[in-house]
């Protein structure tokens, strides 16, 4: 079973853009499907991101759509997700997440593996 950290949070202005990434360890990590997660004060945890085992397919929710893009290097066994264009809504902790199949999903129940969260405020 992989192991997950993840970086890259931080603060920026609205309108601004980040990088998250997240490093599995393990050899195994090119037959996990990735997912990105977030969760806000008060919120419960919402999908966000998702992507399959070889990144050939892709999924997002609504609100990040044309803003958002998850990648991943399965030779660094890292999955990223680019944030651009970055709202107050947004603001939350993200996280990645791993699930022992090729393809994505959409359901964080459907996830096994979690990383600690990296923390991402976006100012107004």
């Amino acid at each position: 079973q992989v192991q997950l950290v993840e970086w890259g949070g931080g603060l920026v202005q609205a309108g601004g853009s980040l990088r998250l990434s997240c490093a599995a360890s393990g050899r195994t990590f090119s037959s996990y499907a990735m997912g990105w997660f977030r969760q806000a004060p008060g919120r419960e945890r919402e999908f966000v991101a998702a992507i399959s085992w070889n990144g050939g397919t892709t999924d997002y929710t609504d609100s990040v759509k044309g803003r958002f893009t998850i990648s991943r290097d399965n030779a660094k066994n890292t999955v990223y997700l680019q944030m651009n264009s970055l709202k107050p809504e947004d603001t939350a902790v993200y996280y990645c997440a791993a699930r022992a199949t090729i393809t994505q999903s959409i359901p964080r129940t459907d996830y096994n593996v979690w990383g600690q969260g990296t923390q991402v405020t976006v100012s107004s």
